[in-house]
């Protein structure tokens, strides 16, 4: 339980500083739409319990919409015209979370039209998908304005799987969050799965040097390698990020200290 009280305190100051600025408080809705909360919670509830995946989707959209504009729903924009909109970015290919997102807008404006803005119920979706999977609980600050510009030309700017510990320090002091951030943050990944392109260059022709990553144990190289062949075809291929991917726990971290992380950037932590 001891990394759950830095991660609660780097998630609210996460996302909080990145909210474009506007002055958020913990009772912004309480005479407009005091239901709101109650009412994401229950759609979140309904269908996470449908599919034990949404939890692990939702809080990497939060994340994903976070780290760009603000905490401000421009990924849940759809592309229009010339422009192609944050969610259709290769980054978010994989993201399939958005009509529960949907699903709780609808929920809210039925009570409370015009009100609860998208951006303030991705985050509380967001603190709910950690809660239904056993972590911490958090009082969501409110308040967000929802963005109207979305580019996938700036998905860019996310954190890559391939990252080392020195552009991983940069990208997250740019948004203002500490080595300390970046690691709670970072602890996420104990929740849902990773697809085969996220660590192929971990398992083949690594280096100049080493065709697989030597600090990966090849066992576990080996294991890897059966899951994706150099030549897969299977779209969904890959695996959890732990054992408990549906839980909220510590595991990941274990992991990386067993030197059975499948991201590069996951086992960058290691190295400082």
């Amino acid at each position: 339980m001891a990394y759950f009280v830095p991660l609660l305190n780097t998630f609210l100051f996460f996302s909080i500083y990145c909210s474009q600025g506007n002055a958020l408080s913990s009772n912004y809705y309480a005479k407009t739409c005091p239901q709101a909360e109650d009412i994401v919670m229950k759609v979140v509830k309904e269908e996470a319990q449908k599919d034990r995946t949404v939890p692990a989707t939702l809080l990497r959209m939060h994340f994903h919409d976070c780290f760009l504009r603000g905490c401000d729903a421009s990924i849940l924009l759809s592309s229009k015209g010339k422009n192609t909109a944050e969610k259709d970015a290769p980054p978010n290919g994989s993201m399939h979370g958005f009509y529960v997102i949907d699903g709780a807008k609808r929920a809210v404006e039925a009570k409370c039209p015009g009100v609860v803005s998208c951006a303030d119920i991705l985050a509380f979706a967001a603190r709910d998908a950690v809660v239904l999977s056993g972590g911490p609980r958090w009082d969501v600050p409110k308040g967000r304005k929802d963005g109207r510009i979305s580019r996938a030309s700036e998905t860019t700017l996310l954190p890559k799987p391939t990252f080392n510990i020195s552009q991983l320090q940069q990208s997250f002091h740019q948004r203002g969050l500490s080595i300390d951030d970046m690691v709670a943050l970072l602890g996420a990944h104990t929740l849902g799965f990773t697809h085969c392109s996220s660590f192929m260059n971990r398992i083949y022709n690594f280096n100049a040097t080493h065709d697989i990553d030597p600090t990966l144990r090849p066992s576990f190289a080996a294991s890897l390698k059966g899951i994706c062949p150099l030549k897969n075809r299977a779209k969904n291929a890959g695996m959890s990020n732990d054992p408990s991917p549906t839980t909220f726990d510590n595991s990941h971290f274990r992991l990386i200290l067993q030197k059975k992380s499948l991201l590069s950037s996951d086992h960058a932590l290691l190295t400082t």
